[in-house]
């Protein structure tokens, strides 16, 4: 059953971003992100048996902002790759500062919901502190990876080639600096590389399954259908 949710959740995850995109543009891939960022934070809490090993959840809509970057590079170029980055950088920033607030308020008698905010929100820093600093530097080098590699294959023919090699190796350096800062110390060392193994094959997996919908991303013509006058 889990492998079968993995792949509804991959085909959702991405189609999700293409209809942003097709249907608001731009800004439908800004929204996109942000809204995954903040969504692949609470989901890595998560661990599942899937394939046969361990694996956290979350991987699926993490590497749909490595996509939606991608469309970003490709269709408008290096500076509005980089502002979506910024963009999710912040928006996870606020929802850090937020729900740790939220915490902080005493509940009433018939509230049914701080205990379990707070193990979610309690764990919620260290985790998304791990992901804030993995997700900017992973981010920034497959925005200037995907640029370079752009420059010296810039044939739509090798759009696979830039779209692999720069997520595959910029998700290598977010799995080891998210696996280590997030679960160094929480788990046993043996677990915490066997979750960098197989978190890391997981992506790889995911970057080639997303290859099909930046090719269909590259033939859409959008401004975002949606326009709103004033």
């Amino acid at each position: 059953m889990n492998e079968v949710l993995f792949f509804v959740s991959l085909v959702i995850n991405f189609a999700g971003v293409l209809f942003a995109y097709k249907f608001f543009g731009k800004k439908g891939l800004y929204v996109w992100i942000a809204i995954a960022t903040i969504i692949a934070n609470i989901e890595v809490l998560k661990c599942v048996d899937m394939f046969g090993i361990a694996l956290t959840l979350g991987n699926i809509m993490y590497g749909s902002i490595f996509l939606a970057t991608d469309i970003l590079n490709e269709k408008f170029g290096v500076k509005d790759a980089q502002r979506s980055i910024y963009l999710g950088f912040f928006v996870l920033l606020v929802f850090i500062i937020i729900t740790q607030i939220d915490l902080l308020y005493i509940p009433n008698s018939s509230d049914f919901a701080s205990d379990a905010m707070k193990t979610l929100f309690n764990f919620i820093p260290r985790i998304c502190f791990a992901g804030m600093f993995a997700y900017f530097i992973s981010n920034m080098l497959d925005v200037y990876l995907y640029k370079n590699i752009r420059e010296k294959l810039p044939s739509d023919k090798f759009l696979w080639v830039r779209n692999n090699c720069a997520t595959m190796i910029s998700q290598f350096f977010d799995t080891v600096l998210f696996t280590y800062i997030g679960f160094a110390g929480v788990f046993a060392p043996k677990i915490v590389f066997q979750l960098f193994i197989t978190t890391y094959l997981i992506k790889i997996l995911i970057a080639l399954l997303d290859t099909p919908f930046l090719y269909i991303a590259k033939r859409i013509n959008s401004g975002g259908k949606f326009r709103y006058k004033k």
